[in-house]
């Protein structure tokens, strides 16, 4: 399903936004248009989305137009420690899992998701024979840190630049003492 985002519509031209997207003056828009088809397809974890805060000239806030096929999520169950996500509902119905319980979500129903450990991991899950649209909004920072508390794993980002970027996920029994691998010895020649 390839939709095409232009100012302030989503999938096939329904209501995205009051306003028109304009640049402002000396503003680094390159382009107000995202194309929905980023499609991830891997079994369960398929969706089709546009990330397009850099075209937008967002810095502080990240936005995700995403669409569901029946049956599938987008990501694994997890939380963020650093950034916050906002899930605004815009057409079909499925399931809330946060945490250790379940709600029904559909239609309007906007979901918060604040920064947190287990307790506060989330999952959407498209329940409906229809598919189903929302709009991931997260705050953006330099380093973020997910946790998935199901399959026990850690992930790790830090942006420095647009050329330095660290991107890990880590399995969280595979702990080591932070002086593993390092001599003891002092080094040859001095520090």
């Amino acid at each position: 399903m390839s939709a095409r985002i232009r100012g302030p519509t989503f999938a096939r031209g329904r209501a995205f936004a009051a306003a028109d997207v304009h640049a402002p003056p000396g503003s680094s828009i390159t382009k107000p248009v995202a194309i929905l088809g980023d499609v991830k397809e891997n079994g369960y974890y398929t969706s089709n989305r546009a990330r397009f805060s850099p075209d937008i000239d967002a810095r502080k806030l990240g936005y995700n137009p995403t669409e569901l096929p029946p049956g599938s999520v987008q990501y694994p169950f997890h939380s963020q420690r650093e950034e916050e996500e906002t899930f605004p509902i815009l057409e079909g119905e499925g399931e809330l899992r946060f945490g250790e319980r379940r709600y029904r979500i559909r239609r309007r129903d906007v979901i918060a998701c604040p920064t947190g450990s287990a307790e506060v991991a989330h999952l959407i899950i498209n329940t409906d024979t229809a598919t189903m649209r929302y709009l991931s909004l997260s705050a953006m920072s330099t380093t973020a840190v997910c946790e998935c508390p199901g399959a026990g794993k850690v992930g790790v980002v830090a942006t420095t630049s647009a050329e330095s970027r660290l991107r890990k996920m880590f399995r969280g029994e595979a702990r080591v003492d932070y002086y593993d691998r390092e001599s003891t010895q002092p080094p040859r020649g001095g520090a």
